[in-house]
C-alpha cells in the first residue's frame, strides 16, 4: 500500500517531468521561431538580389539562364529548411517519449510492487486469483513493450523516408535546371 509520502514524492516528480516537458516544447518553438526568421530574412535579401538580375537581364536567353541558376540554390535551400524543421520536431518529440518511457516504466514498477505485497498478503486460497492477476500484468507489459518497439519501427521507417525523399528532390532539381 502506498503511504502520504509515496504519493507525494510521486506527484512531486509528475509535476517536475511536466515542468520539463514544458520547457522542451517551448525550446523547440523557440527553433522554429528562429529558423523561420532566419529563412524569411535569407529570402528578403535573395528576392531583393533576383529582383535587381531580372531587371538587368537584356535578352530572352539571358532571362532563361538567369532562371535556370536559381532554381537548383531554391530547391537546396527548401531541402535544408524543411531538413531543419524535421530535425526540431523529432528532437523535441524524441524527449517527450523519453520522458514518458520513463514515467511508465516507473508506474509498471510501482504496480508490480503493489501485486507483489497484494500477493504476500493474500488470504489462504487465493493464489490461483494471484496467478491471474500477475499473469494479466504480465500480458500488458509485454503489450505495451510491443507498442513501443512499433512505434520506435515507424518514426524510424518515416524517417527514413523523409530523407530519401529531400534527397531525390534535391537531386531532381540538378537536371530539370540543368534542362532549361
Amino acid at each position: 500500500m502506498l503511504t502520504v509520502e509515496q504519493v507525494l514524492a510521486s506527484q512531486k516528480a509528475n509535476v517536475e517531468t511536466l515542468l520539463g516537458l514544458t520547457s522542451k516544447a517551448f525550446e523547440g518553438v523557440e527553433k522554429i521561431v528562429e529558423l523561420n526568421m532566419s529563412a524569411s530574412k535569407a529570402a528578403l535579401s535573395e528576392s531583393g538580389e533576383n529582383a535587381k538580375a531580372m531587371l538587368s537581364v537584356k535578352d530572352a536567353q539571358e532571362l532563361m539562364a538567369l532562371q535556370q541558376s536559381l532554381l537548383q540554390p531554391l530547391a537546396e535551400k527548401t531541402a535544408a529548411y524543411s531538413r531543419h524543421l524535421y530535425e526540431i520536431a523529432t528532437g523535441t518529440t524524441s524527449e517527450f517519449t523519453k520522458a514518458m518511457e520513463a514515467q511508465a516504466a516507473e508506474v509498471q514498477q510501482q504496480f508490480a510492487g503493489m501485486i507483489e505485497s497484494a500477493a504476500k498478503n493474500a488470504p489462504a486460497g487465493s493464489e490461483s486469483a494471484v496467478a491471474v492477476m500477475k499473469s494479466a500484468v504480465a500480458a500488458a507489459n509485454n503489450a505495451l513493450e510491443s507498442v513501443q518497439k512499433a512505434v520506435k519501427q515507424a518514426t524510424d521507417v518515416a524517417e527514413s523516408n523523409f530523407n530519401a525523399v529531400t534527397k531525390t528532390t534535391a537531386s531532381a532539381a540538378k537536371p530539370a535546371a540543368k534542362k532549361r
